[in-house]
C-alpha cells in the first residue's frame, strides 16, 4: 500500500532518533563536559601530571558511554514502524487487512460481509500519519545531568573558544604552540567596573584611532621567539621602572591620551584617546517645603555620566542673616554643621535623578534659623561635586498655642547658648506667675515648675552639655503637651496597641489574647477619633479637597466592622489577610480627618448639634462616674493620701478640655475636690492653681467626706438638668427610632436623679449603679437618635435614589448577598436582629451543641460527617 510508506518511513527516523537519545545520551553528556574546561583553557594552568589524568579519565568516559550506548541501541524495524503507526490508527487497520476469513468462506453473504469489512479497513489506513518520536528520557535521567553538562558547554562556549581545544594536542606532543606566520599577540582593554562597559578585543580593533575611559587596564600578552614583538605606549604616563618591552605579557593602565603599538610581525598602532570620567553635579529644583509639623521636603536633581555613589546635605548655621533679638544677641556656642545623607534611587540608573529630600528637623538647634544648604554628591571614581549654598529658613515644627510657642522661643535660647540660662528661668517665672489665664491643666504647670527648679540649680552651679539636653528635652515634650494636648496621647496610645497586635499576628496569639488586643485597639481608636472629633473645625465649604474623589467617607460603625473582621479572620488563622486589613487601617487612621457635619460641608443641623452635645454630655457623666468610684475606693483605703496634681484640675463643665472616658490619674481628668458646691459642675479655669504650685483651697479641704459627696451630687444635677434641656430641644423626628430614643433619654434623667439622690445621702455604690444605667441609657438613645435622623435624612423631599447612592447612603430596599436589608445609618452590615432577640451567648452555644450531635451520627453520609467536623475544628 503505497500510501503508508511515508507515514511508516518517518516513523522509523523518529524511532531511530528516540532509541539514539536514549542510549547514548551519556555519551554527549560525557563530551560537553570534557570539552568545557578545554574551550576555557584549563588545560594550559593545570601541572602535567594533573593533565594527563585528566586525560585518562575523559577517555575512559567516552569509551565507557560509548560502549554503554552501542549495547543498548537497536536499528528499528519496518515491521516495529508499521505496527506503530498501525498502533495510532482506530481499530488496528493495517493488521485488520492482512487478516484472512476464518469461517463462513463459502457462504456468500458471509463473504460479501467479510468484503465489506476489508473494504473499510482499506479505507481507513489512507488515515495514517507518521507517529512522533518519544524523546524524554527523564525517567534515565532523573537528576538532569544532561542539562547540567550543556550549561557547561554553552557557557564555555560563550567565554571561551573552540579553537584553545587544539592546544591539547600541543601538550600532548610536547611542541610549543607555533604559527606559520610567524609571532602573534593578544590584548584587551578593560573599563572600570563602575562604567558598565564590556572588554574590548584589542585584536579585532583596526589600527587608527581608538577610545578607551580613562582607568582602563590594557594586557598584552606576546607569543613566539621573545624580542620579536615589543610594545610602545604613551598612555600609561609611567616615568618609574618599567619592564622591558619584549616581555611575553604587560599590564598597564590608561591615565591619558597618547599612542598605542605592537612592532614586529603582524604588529599594529592605535591613536588612543583617554575619555575621562566626568565631575558629577547636583542642584536643588525647588523650594524647601515643610508640613505642619516641621518635616521639610527639598527636591534636588542629580547628574554624573556612569551614576551617582552618594551624596550629602549640609546645613550650617548662616549667623549674619539671624536676627539677633533676646536670647540670640549672645554669641552663639559652638555648633557644628548638620550633616544629612541625600536619598538614593534603589533601582534604576543613577546617571541622572530626581529626588526628595525629606526629614524633620524640629527638634534640632538649627530649626526655624537662617542657614544654608549645600548638597555635595560622590561618583564611583571618588570626584566630589557641591552645589551653591543656598540660604534658607531651616523648617520647624510651628507651635500655635501661646504659651507652648513662648516655651519652644526658651527652648531654642537654651540651645542658642548656655548663658541664656538665667534669662530663660526669669522667663519661664514670669509665665507660671498666673497659671490660670495660660494653662489648660495643672499637669503641664507643675511640668513647667518643675522644669524650672531643675534649671536654676544649673544656672548656679554650671550647666553641662547632660543638663541642657535635658532641659531641651524637657522643654520640648513640654510643648507638644500644650500644643496637642491630649491628641499625642491617644495618637501613641493607638499606635502602641496597633504594634502589639501586629506582633500577636505574627506569633500567633491565642483567641483570648486576640481578643482582649482588639478591645485594647477599639479603645484606643474611639478614643483617638473622640480627640481628632474635639480639634476638628467646621467645613466651609471652600475646601476643595473634601469633594474630592479621592476623599473617602467612613462611619464608626464601618471602623468597627472592620476591626470585627480583623478579629475574625485571626481567630481562623487567616494571619495573612487579617495582616492586610491591618495595614489598610493604620493607613486610614494616619490619615483621618474628622469634620463636624456631613462632608464638612455648612453649618451643623439641629439634629447633629444635639447629637454632639449629647456626646458631651455623656463623656461628662463618664468622668463624674470615675470621681464618683474614687471616692468609693478612698473609703475603702483612707490611708492613701492623694498625689499632688491629681487636685484641682479641670472640671466635666468644660466642655472640649475633657476626652478620654474611663481612664483614672490620666492627664486630663478632674479633681474630685476641685469645685464649689452649688455651681453647678461649672468652675472657673485657674481654680485649683497655686503661684508655685500649691493646691488651692478646696471646699472641702482635700478630704473625701460628705462636703465631696454634695459637690458630686450637684455636679450630677447640673448634668441631669442639660440633659434635660437637651431632650426638650431635640428636632421633630418621625419613626420608631425618634420614639426610642426619647424615651431612652427620659430613662437617662430619671438614673440621673438616683445617682443624685444617692449622692446626697452618701450612698456611693447605689450612685455608681445609677450612673452606669444612665450612660447606658445615653449611648442607647444616641444610637437611635443617630438612625432617626438617617432614616428622616433618606426620606426627604429630593433625595432621590441616585443621591442617596452618590453619597454613599444605602438605597431604601436594598439587599446584600445574603438577603438582608442595609442598615439605615449606612455601616457596613445590618440592623436586623438576625437572632430574633434571643441571647447570643447561649443561641451560640445551641448551635454548637447541635453540630456536634449531628456529627455523632454514623447513619449520615460520610460528607456531611466531615464539614460538620471541620466546622467543629472552627470553633
Amino acid at each position: 500500500m503505497r500510501h503508508l510508506r511515508l507515514p511508516v518511513a518517518l516513523t522509523r527516523a523518529g524511532m531511530f532518533a528516540e532509541n539514539a537519545v536514549r542510549s547514548f545520551w551519556p555519551l554527549w553528556t560525557v563530551i560537553f563536559v570534557v570539552l568545557a574546561p578545554m574551550m576555557m583553557g584549563w588545560q594550559d594552568d593545570l601541572p602535567l601530571e594533573l593533565f594527563w589524568g585528566a586525560i585518562v579519565l575523559s577517555f575512559i568516559a567516552v569509551l565507557a558511554s560509548l560502549i554503554w550506548g552501542v549495547r543498548r541501541f537497536r536499528m528499528p524495524s519496518r515491521a516495529a514502524a508499521l505496527e506503530r503507526v498501525d498502533a495510532s490508527l482506530p481499530g488496528r487497520p493495517i493488521a485488520a487487512i492482512t487478516d484472512t476469513q476464518a469461517i463462513g468462506s463459502g457462504d456468500m453473504a458471509s463473504q460479501a460481509v467479510w468484503q465489506a469489512h476489508m473494504a473499510r479497513m482499506a479505507e481507513r489506513t489512507k488515515q495514517a500519519r507518521p507517529v512522533e518520536p518519544d524523546l524524554r528520557i527523564s525517567d534515565r535521567d532523573p537528576y538532569g545531568l544532561r542539562f547540567i553538562a550543556l550549561m557547561f558547554f554553552v557557557t564555555a562556549f560563550l567565554f571561551g573558544s573552540l579553537w584553545r581545544v587544539g592546544s591539547v594536542g600541543e601538550i600532548m606532543t610536547g611542541n610549543e604552540p607555533t604559527l606559520a606566520t610567524g609571532p602573534v599577540w593578544e590584548g584587551w582593554a578593560q573599563p572600570p567596573t563602575y562604567t558598565g562597559k564590556p572588554t574590548i578585543y584589542l585584536n579585532d580593533v583596526p589600527p587608527g584611532p581608538l577610545q578607551i575611559a580613562e582607568g582602563s587596564t590594557i594586557t598584552l600578552r606576546l607569543y613566539g621567539e621573545v624580542g620579536a614583538l615589543t610594545v610602545a605606549e604613551t598612555v600609561s604616563g609611567r616615568t618609574g621602572e618599567v619592564g622591558a618591552a619584549s616581555e611575553p605579557q604587560q599590564e598597564f593602565t590608561v591615565t591619558q591620551s597618547g599612542s598605542l603599538s605592537v612592532e614586529g610581525p603582524n604588529g599594529v598602532s592605535w591613536e588612543v584617546t583617554a575619555i575621562a570620567d566626568e565631575a558629577p553635579s547636583v542642584e536643588l529644583t525647588g523650594p524647601i517645603e515643610a508640613d505642619a509639623y516641621g518635616e521639610l521636603s527639598q527636591p534636588f536633581i542629580a547628574r554624573d555620566d556612569y551614576g551617582v555613589e552618594y551624596g550629602t546635605a549640609t546645613i550650617t548655621l548662616d549667623l549674619v542673616n539671624v536676627d539677633r533679638q533676646h536670647g540670640l544677641t549672645i554669641d552663639p556656642d559652638p555648633m557644628e554643621s548638620l550633616v544629612l545623607d541625600l536619598p538614593m534611587p534603589f533601582t534604576g540608573d543613577r546617571a541622572e535623578f530626581d529626588e526628595l529630600l525629606i526629614d524633620n528637623l524640629s527638634e534640632h538647634p538649627l530649626a526655624n534659623l537662617p542657614v544654608t544648604l549645600q548638597l555635595q554628591v560622590t561618583d564611583a571614581a571618588g570626584q566630589t561635586s557641591s552645589s551653591p549654598a543656598e540660604p534658607v529658613i531651616l523648617p520647624g515644627r510651628r507651635f500655635f498655642q501661646p504659651v507652648a510657642k513662648a516655651i519652644i522661643e526658651q527652648r531654642r535660647d537654651l540651645m542658642w547658648s548656655k548663658a541664656n540660662g538665667p534669662r530663660i528661668s526669669q522667663i519661664l517665672r514670669a509665665i507660671s506667675y498666673r497659671p490660670e489665664d495660660l494653662f489648660p491643666n495643672q499637669t503641664t504647670y507643675l511640668r513647667l515648675r518643675t522644669i524650672i527648679r531643675r534649671l536654676e540649680p544649673m544656672n548656679e552651679f554650671g550647666m553641662n552639655d547632660e543638663g541642657q539636653a535635658e532641659i531641651v528635652e524637657a522643654l520640648w515634650d513640654l510643648a507638644i503637651q500644650l500644643e496637642d494636648g491630649r491628641l499625642s496621647d491617644a495618637r501613641e496610645r493607638l499606635r502602641r496597641a496597633q504594634e502589639r497586635l501586629a506582633e500577636a499576628m505574627r506569633n500567633g496569639a491565642s483567641d483570648e489574647e486576640i481578643a482582649e488586643l482588639m478591645q485594647e485597639l477599639r479603645e484606643a481608636t474611639n478614643d483617638y477619633m473622640r480627640m481628632l472629633a474635639e480639634q476638628a473645625e467646621p467645613g466651609d465649604g471652600t475646601d476643595q479637597a473634601d469633594n474630592s474623589e479621592n476623599t473617602m467617607t467612613m462611619t464608626q460603625d464601618e471602623l468597627q466592622a472592620l476591626m470585627d473582621r480583623i478579629e475574625e479572620l485571626m481567630q481562623e488563622g487567616r494571619m495573612a489577610e487579617a495582616q492586610e486589613l491591618m495595614e489598610q487601617l493604620n493607613q486610614m487612621m494616619e490619615n483621618m480627618r474628622v469634620t463636624q457635619g456631613e462632608g464638612g460641608d455648612g453649618p451643623q443641623t439641629p439634629g447633629q448639634q444635639s447629637m454632639q452635645d449629647l456626646a458631651e454630655t455623656l463623656r461628662d457623666q463618664e468622668e463624674l462616674s470615675d470621681d464618683a468610684f474614687r471616692d468609693l475606693q478612698e473609703q475603702f483605703n483612707p490611708g492613701q493620701q492623694q498625689q499632688p496634681g491629681q487636685q484641682g484640675q479641670d472640671q466635666p463643665g468644660q466642655q472640649g478640655q475633657q476626652g478620654r472616658q474611663g481612664q483614672s490619674g490620666q492627664e486630663g481628668q478632674q479633681g474630685q475636690n476641685g469645685e464649689q458646691p452649688g455651681q453647678d459642675g461649672q468652675q472657673g479655669q485657674g481654680q485649683g492653681f497655686g503661684r508655685d504650685g500649691q493646691n488651692g483651697q478646696q471646699s472641702d479641704n482635700g478630704s473625701g467626706g460628705q462636703g465631696n459627696e454634695r459637690g458630686l451630687a450637684d455636679r450630677q444635677r447640673a448634668l441631669r438638668q442639660e440633659l434635660e434641656r437637651q431632650r426638650q430641644g431635640l428636632p421633630n423626628l418621625d419613626g420608631e427610632a425618634g420614639d426610642i430614643a426619647r424615651r431612652s433619654l427620659e430613662r437617662a434623667e430619671g438614673a440621673m436623679d438616683g445617682a443624685e439622690e444617692a449622692l446626697r445621702d452618701g450612698d456611693l455604690a447605689e450612685a455608681i449603679d445609677q450612673q452606669a444605667e444612665a450612660m447606658d441609657a445615653l449611648r442607647n438613645g444616641m444610637r437611635e437618635l443617630g438612625q432617626a435622623l438617617a432614616q428622616n435624612q433618606n426620606n426627604d423631599p429630593g433625595q432621590g435614589s441616585e443621591q442617596g447612592e452618590a453619597a454613599g447612603r444605602p438605597v431604601p430596599g436594598q439587599r446584600d448577598p445574603l438577603g438582608r436589608e442595609a442598615g439605615n445609618t449606612g455601616q457596613l452590615g445590618t440592623d436586623q436582629q438576625m437572632l430574633g432577640g434571643e441571647d447570643v451567648r447561649r443561641r451560640a452555644e445551641e448551635l454548637l451543641g447541635e453540630i456536634r450531635r449531628r456529627s455523632a451520627e454514623q447513619e449520615r453520609p460520610e460528607v456531611e460527617r466531615d464539614y460538620l467536623r471541620r466546622l467543629l475544628d472552627q470553633f
